[in-house]
């Protein structure tokens, strides 16, 4: 059975860093791509950014372009999400979320999710 555990969110001040850690378990996700979405009150859950199981391949949503960077450790079977100069506006549950193959944006692609951790940015 596939279990993601994300961690690191927290309360930060605008232009503050936090990093998020997803650990998946349950299966090998050598051929899986990984992906952080967040979802604010109200508001539809939305893709940030994914990172493939091929060498270099990374997508961002452009509002957290040069802000964010996705990374995996393939050993440990974990993504992480550096957020950098983070605005009130990044304010959200974030979700780790895994599917097998390319990067895709819409949250319909991905099988398997986490619980989410909460980002609160202060002004």
């Amino acid at each position: 059975q596939v279990h993601l555990l994300e961690s690191g969110g927290g309360l930060v001040q605008a232009g503050g860093s936090l990093r998020l850690s997803c650990a998946a378990s349950g299966r090998s996700f050598s051929s899986y791509t990984m992906a952080w979405f967040h979802q604010a009150p109200g508001k539809e859950r939305e893709f940030v950014a994914a990172v493939s199981w091929l060498p270099g391949i990374t997508a961002y949503a452009d509002s957290v372009k040069g802000r964010f960077t996705i990374s995996r450790d393939n050993a440990k079977n974990t993504v992480y999400l550096q957020m950098n100069s983070l605005k009130p506006a990044d304010t959200a549950v974030y979700y780790c979320a895994v599917r097998p193959g390319g990067v895709m944006y819409n949250r319909g692609d991905y099988d398997y999710w986490g619980q989410g951790t909460q980002v609160t940015v202060s002004s």
